[in-house]
């Protein structure tokens, strides 16, 4: 049963055109009939709404246990100051958080990173939209890695696609565990959105297409 706060936050992300349906290609090449694009936030007011959702989740997860938040280029750069600026604010958590650049600038303080400076022995935790296959979070953890011994335990995304990786078998999140030693924490799963969607007959096709989608790609 779909608890009233996931509810919400569905409604919230179709009502931002964030949530979508139709046709699409992931960033790991698979046709999906559904899309989540947190890049279609647009207002002070919806990301305010989104990083109130994310604060919930990672006070929940972990409280003021981690020494700083990572927002991978592009879509967690934005994520990662709204969130820093809600847990200050509701949950008076001040943490600082720092993000990548695409290509290293060669001038001024120079490097791949803005913002804060990770230091060994520092626990991180990343801030991001969603993951389909693990490839985002391949690409991520060897720009952390790289700028100190950091400890990176736990990972905040807005859906759970609950898709298998690269290998097969299991989902990218039970890889990303095995491999990172990184737990996934999610408001919503693509569970959750299907079980929403069979409330309104109107998502009848879109349904069809989901189960087909979930019954080729996802484990639950």
């Amino acid at each position: 049963m779909l608890s009233e706060n996931k509810k919400e936050f569905i409604e919230f992300m179709m009502e931002s055109d964030v949530l979508r349906f139709g046709e699409f290609v992931t960033k790991s090449g698979r046709n999906t009939p559904y899309f989540v694009n947190t890049g279609n936030y647009r207002t002070g007011k919806q990301i305010a709404k989104l990083a109130k959702f994310y604060a919930a989740l990672i006070n929940d997860a972990c409280g003021d246990g981690f020494d700083g938040m990572f927002g991978p280029a592009y879509k967690g750069i934005p994520l990662a100051a709204a969130v820093a600026a809600t847990l200050y604010n509701e949950y008076g958590i001040d943490k600082p958080y720092f993000f990548n650049r695409k290509e290293e600038k060669d001038h001024g303080e120079g490097g791949s990173l803005v913002g804060y400076k990770p230091k060994d022995n520092d626990r991180i935790i990343i801030i991001e939209d969603v993951i389909t296959a693990g490839t985002a979070i391949r690409e991520t953890m060897p720009v952390l890695k790289g700028a100190a011994k950091v400890t990176v335990n736990d990972m905040f995304i807005s859906v759970n696609r609950c898709e298998i990786g690269k290998d097969g078998g299991k989902t990218a999140v039970c890889e990303v565990m095995d491999e990172f030693g990184i737990k996934v924490h999610s408001i919503v799963t693509v569970k959750d959105i299907y079980e929403y969607l069979k409330t309104d007959a109107k998502y009848g096709s879109v349904l069809k297409n989901m189960e087909e989608y979930m019954h080729k790609y996802c484990v639950f």
